[in-house]
């Protein structure tokens, strides 16, 4: 099974784990570029920070829904609009 581990902050975390934020965003560099395009992925694992290993309350694992690529303005990234992948992390 292939996974994509993304590790986010507490805010974020919980915002998905509750359902209110439904896309995780990277800004579109080759870094995330190498590791989504052309990638074909079965799970998403959602991680808090980086949890030792067994810590399931810092963990949720979403089936692979794929991502968009957009253009946003978000304070994380400065007022600016950016190039970005939306992650879809709904379940």
């Amino acid at each position: 099974m292939k996974i994509i581990t993304i590790n986010l902050i507490g805010t974020y975390f919980h915002q998905i784990k509750a359902g209110t934020k439904t896309f995780e965003y990277r800004l579109r560099t080759p870094f995330w570029r190498k590791r989504l395009e052309g990638r074909a992925y079965d799970m998403i694992r959602i991680c808090w920070g980086y949890p030792k290993k067994g810590d399931t309350n810092r963990v949720l694992m979403r089936p692979w829904r794929g991502y968009e690529e957009q253009t946003i303005q978000h304070e994380h990234f400065g007022i600016e609009p950016v190039n970005v992948f939306a992650i879809h992390v709904a379940e």
